[in-house]
């Protein structure tokens, strides 16, 4: 994730140290704000998205290349190689 929003930060111009720096800041604020908070994840998101801004706007691309969608698949396609290399080494 830090490393697909550092490549797009720098794709929109910015230094790759300063793309890098923003896009872990990024991914490090969004954890920490989820992992303090007593609000669900879809409560905090709908705290920071303002109709029409840019986060609604990087939302919105996100859906439309269905990432969520990959990211489950990610997971699962993960948690099912753990569970055939646990087989493995019986």
């Amino acid at each position: 994730m830090i490393e697909a929003l550092a490549e797009g930060g720098k794709k929109m111009g910015l230094a790759p140290d300063t793309a890098l720096t923003l896009a872990t800041q990024t991914v490090l604020g969004a954890a920490q704000l989820a992992s303090e908070s007593k609000l669900s994840t879809q409560e905090l998101r709908k705290m920071v998205v303002t109709p029409g801004g840019t986060t609604a706007a990087g939302l919105a691309a996100l859906e439309k290349l269905k990432t969520a969608e990959g990211l489950i698949a990610a997971v699962q396609a993960a948690t099912k190689r753990g569970q055939e290399m646990a087989k493995e080494n019986l």
